[in-house]
C-alpha cells in the first residue's frame, strides 16, 4: 500500500494516540493490519529471541467484551482521587492539556468495544513475571508495538497506546485463549483516522530532563 509522504521526523513527532478521531464505522482490511505488523516485526528484540505474539481481534462480540473490561478498569482509574489530584497540578496550560486528554480518553473508554480492530501485543514469559530485569523482557516487545503505531500512522490508520486492560489480563487471556505463559504488554485499538491535522505535542523543555555525564 502507498504510505503517506511523511519524513522520518514528521512520522515520529506526529504519531499520536488517536481516540476521538478513530473511525468506528469503517472496516479495516486484515491485509492492511498484516502489512503493518510485518513492519513492526523489524523492531529490535533481546538476543533476537522474537518472543512476541500478536492477537488481532475483529470479532464484534470479543471486542465488546474487551470493551467492558476496559471500561471497568478505566473508570476506577479516571475517577480516582490520585488522578484528580495529579491533574490539578502544574500550569493552567498543562491542566487544560490534561483535561483534553482526559475527555478523549473517556470517549475511547465508552467506545472501545466499537473500535474495528484490537491489537494486543504479547510476549512469551511465564505465569509469574521475573522479579528482576523486567526491562529486558518488555524491551523485547514494546519497541515493536511502537513500530506498529508508526507503520499504522503511515498507512492512514490511527491507534492508541493503553495498558488499562491489564487489570483484567487473566480474564481477557481466558476470553481469547491466551496461554498462561504468554503475557500481554499493550492494547492498541486501531482504525482509520479522520482528519490529517496531527502535530507535535507540547513537551517540557529538553533541559528539564537532560543530564550530561552525571545527574
Amino acid at each position: 500500500m502507498t504510505t503517506l509522504p511523511l519524513s522520518p521526523d514528521e512520522l515520529l513527532s506526529t504519531t499520536r494516540s488517536v481516540r476521538k478521531r478513530l473511525d468506528l464505522d469503517r472496516e479495516v482490511p486484515i491485509e492492511l493490519i498484516r502489512e503493518t505488523l510485518e513492519v513492526a516485526l523489524q523492531a529490535p528484540t533481546g538476543s533476537n529471541q522474537q518472543g512476541w505474539q500478536w492477537l488481532v481481534i475483529t470479532d464484534a462480540e470479543l471486542r465488546a467484551k474487551i470493551g467492558e473490561y476496559y471500561k471497568e478498569s478505566f473508570d476506577a482509574y479516571y475517577y480516582s482521587e490520585t488522578r484528580q489530584a495529579r491533574n490539578a497540578e502544574g500550569t493552567a496550560e498543562r491542566q487544560a492539556t490534561q483535561a483534553r486528554i482526559g475527555a478523549s480518553s473517556l470517549y475511547l473508554s465508552e467506545n472501545m468495544g466499537r473500535v474495528p480492530v484490537h491489537v494486543i501485543a504479547c510476549i512469551t514469559a511465564a505465569e509469574e513475571l521475573p522479579a528482576s530485569n523486567q526491562a529486558g523482557l518488555w524491551g523485547s516487545l514494546l519497541p515493536a508495538a511502537w513500530s506498529f503505531q508508526l507503520a499504522a500512522r503511515a498507512r492512514g490508520l490511527g491507534s492508541a497506546w493503553t495498558t488499562l486492560h491489564l487489570k483484567y489480563e487473566k480474564e481477557i487471556s481466558e476470553l481469547l485463549g491466551i496461554p498462561p505463559h504468554v503475557r500481554q504488554g499493550v492494547l492498541l485499538p486501531t482504525a482509520y483516522f479522520t482528519g490529517e491535522t496531527f502535530k507535535p505535542a507540547p513537551r517540557e523543555p529538553i533541559d528539564t530532563v537532560l543530564h550530561l555525564d552525571r545527574w
